[in-house]
């Protein structure tokens, strides 16, 4: 077996893949010349390309009305982007030219679709689907916006106290609002509890909306919504809970004509290796099909499907480039690539959740390739990568201190949540800035277009957020 990094990544995957090449040694991503926003803008930098955004929609969209279509199913499909992923506005913006809808997760999210109608993004036949604990706060906001004409705003309940509040709130006013149900799964076997701590159990809601619900003319029940944390997989846990819900959406039904939607939380999974396989198109056939026999076999109409794709939406745009800054040879076996920022900072989920992400060299393709651990700057013990759960090491490409040109990796499909939970722009673990934040767009030509979306944080950023008078430009 050769034993270049190349020769490593070729015999043991298809290479070159979607979104991943090589030009003249130097790795591209969605035919972006890395070795260029490299040199142009130096490493850290997260990169989002808005273009793979569009992609994803168009193709869940088209692969739901194509098992539509096949399977005669009589519903519409509904997709919904969910902002709590990346909120940052060139993303949902790029999501919103496909005509999408939006859920919401919180108070400040309605403040979010307030300023997207007042720049002229959405108009109020949007459909919103409301999700998440509703504060008073929240609780108010959505009531505006129906007082405000959003007719297609969906507030769906995730305990049974959410709709006394809210009947309490609107108890003098003349709206009617459009109620969703979260449905409470049992989770996995290996998790910590047995019942989800979000919305309400299943065997309360039926009883729930004939005894509180039905006799209000105020609210009619428009949804029901069922999330499974893991997403939609191809397992017996999963297509377990998909025909509970199925059950009860087909109970609920004849009781509830105005009840039309069913939300299929959780969403799809994206590429984190590359050996990634997952059948997109069987796995919506089997969706479809099966709503379409149950509802058959219980002599009721096909709702209106509606998923809430957020990770799988952005999730594949994102990619963040940093240097190697050092390696150090700690003992006999375990050498460590230091890279420039700190992985805890920028990619959070790396080390809270154990999340995977693609990790390939930039450059030294042609190098051999050693097992290496991944350090980032910070003084913290868990600030690592390492490729597996168990402290399995990775493989990179070797180098020489004395190289002229350092040795630059990059973490791809880093799109969803990362800047959410890391918190983008404020403080940081031992005060490490956020880096650079590239966007990358094509004109109307088709050529690459790329813009600085923020700069790196500076130290006067930083001391401000934390409270300190910064009267000068510190060295």
């Amino acid at each position: 077996m050769k034993n270049t990094y190349f020769d490593l990544i070729d015999q043991s995957y298809y290479f070159p893949q979607e979104g991943f090449d090589l030009r003249d040694g130097y790795l591209t991503f969605h035919g972006i010349s890395l070795k260029y926003l490299i040199q142009k803008y130096g490493t850290p930098f997260r990169l989002i390309y808005l273009p793979r955004i569009n992609d994803q929609i168009k193709k869940a969209r088209n692969l739901f009305n194509r098992a539509i279509k096949k399977h005669g199913y009589k519903g519409k499909y509904h997709y919904c982007y969910c902002t709590k992923c990346n909120h940052f506005a060139p993303v949902l913006k790029t999501a919103l030219k496909e005509n999408i809808h939006i859920e919401t997760s919180s108070s400040y999210d309605i403040d979010l679709i307030r300023q997207l109608y007042a720049e002229g993004k959405i108009d109020k036949s949007i459909i919103l689907v409301h999700n998440g604990y509703k504060t008073e706060g929240y609780l108010d906001k959505i009531i505006s916006l129906n007082k405000d004409g959003f007719k297609n705003s969906v507030l769906v309940l995730d305990s049974t106290q959410e709709f006394f509040r809210l009947k309490k709130k609107i108890s003098r006013s003349r709206i009617r609002i459009k109620l969703g149900i979260r449905m409470a799964i049992n989770e996995e076997p290996q998790s910590a509890y047995y019942t989800s701590r979000l919305g309400i159990p299943a065997n309360e809601i039926i009883d729930f909306y004939e005894n509180e619900i039905k006799p209000n003319a105020r609210f009619d029940l428009k949804m029901l919504h069922f999330f499974v944390d893991s997403g939609i997989k191809d397992t017996m846990y999963y297509w377990g809970e998909f025909q509970k819900a199925m059950k009860l959406f087909c109970d609920l039904k004849k009781s509830c004509p105005t009840l039309r939607a069913l939300n299929l939380g959780g969403g799809f999974p994206i590429r984190n290796n590359l050996g990634f396989d997952y059948d997109y198109e069987y796995i919506i056939n089997e969706i479809v099909s099966n709503i379409k026999t149950a509802c058959m076999a219980e002599d009721i109409i096909e709702p209106d499907i509606f998923t809430e794709f957020g990770k799988y939406t952005v999730g594949e745009s994102g990619a963040i480039i940093f240097s190697v800054l050092e390696q150090k040879q700690q003992n006999d076996t375990e050498l460590w690539y230091m890279i420039d920022n700190s992985l805890m900072n920028t990619i959070p989920d790396a080390w809270s959740i154990f999340e995977k992400f693609i990790l390939l060299p930039v450059n030294k393709w042609q190098n051999e390739y050693t097992r290496v651990n991944i350090g980032g700057i910070s003084c913290d013990h868990s600030d690592y990568y390492n490729s597996e759960d168990l402290n399995q090491q990775i493989m990179l490409p070797r180098y020489e201190n004395k190289d002229k040109e350092p040795l630059c990796i990059g973490f791809f499909h880093t799109g969803a949540y990362q800047d959410s939970i890391s918190g983008y722009g404020g403080i940081k673990h031992c005060l490490i800035p956020s880096p650079k934040y590239i966007l990358i767009d094509r004109d109307d030509t088709g050529n690459f277009v790329d813009t600085v979306y923020s700069n790196e944080q500076t130290v006067e950023d930083m001391l401000s957020i934390l409270g300190y008078q910064v009267q000068k430009t510190l060295v």
